[in-house]
């Protein structure tokens, strides 16, 4: 019995498909991969370097990001906000944001105070959260952003006490009309308040986007096996 490869069009441009598909997003992982990889690294440098008294907050933060930094300040407490849709540990909950106000600087700056449990009843029913009252210091992690969730539904109007799932420093500027700079501080300093300081890296996931990789690399050669098989099990006589 003779066997030969038999060229067919539809076999080939599904299989063209397949394979541009799956190596380009095991590329895609991979490169988001490789920079949580490189946050990683500089996370591992910069948390293990002393903490950094910041009296003034640079314009450029990129020095900053990731280290352990201290503020001198008071909490502006009658402007609490709440994000939501931030689980921890298999629990849903809220990240507590409040204004802090530092002794020596015009500005304020954003910082996520910590995390607490949702009420399973009543999504609306927030715990009453002591706030420290007048000048204190606080430590942190230095952060670009708080981060952001998939937006599920209209966000509500930013306001005190608002529940929001995003949020950026000039949009809390835009609706108090207080000034912010762009540094956003991770609290950890150890306070009776109930909260919960154990942040998520955002490092975290590397292994699952190399898993992913992998994957979508199997599946462009498995599109590559499937057009040369068929094609030589349709060419036999």
């Amino acid at each position: 019995m003779q066997i030969s490869f038999r060229f067919r069009i539809v076999p080939f441009i599904v299989s063209v498909i397949l394979v541009a598909i799956g190596l380009s997003l095991a590329q895609w992982q991979t490169r988001r991969a490789d920079e949580k990889q490189a946050i990683e690294n500089l996370l591992l440098t910069r948390q293990s370097a002393p903490v950094l008294p910041l009296g003034q907050v640079p314009d450029d933060l990129q020095d900053l990001l990731f280290r352990r930094v201290q503020l001198r300040g008071h909490f502006i407490a009658g402007w609490p906000v709440y994000l939501d849709n931030r689980p921890y540990q298999g629990r849903a909950g809220f990240y507590l944001l409040m204004p802090f106000k530092m002794a020596n600087a015009s500005s304020h700056v954003l910082v996520m105070r910590g995390w607490f449990p949702r009420d399973t009843a009543d999504r609306t029913r927030l715990p009453a959260i002591a706030t420290p009252v007048g000048e204190t210091v606080i430590e942190g992690i230095a952060r670009a952003d708080v981060g952001r969730v998939m937006q599920l539904g209209q966000p509500d109007a930013l306001r005190p006490g608002a529940i929001l799932q995003n949020l950026t420093a000039r949009e809390w500027s835009d609706a108090s009309g207080l000034p912010f700079s762009s540094l956003v501080v991770e609290e950890t300093t150890a306070t009776a308040d109930g909260l919960v300081r154990d942040w998520p890296k955002p490092s975290v996931g590397i292994d699952k986007h190399r898993g992913y990789a992998f994957q979508w690399y199997g599946l462009a050669g498995m599109a590559t096996l499937f057009f040369v098989v068929t094609g030589f099990r349709r060419g036999r006589s």
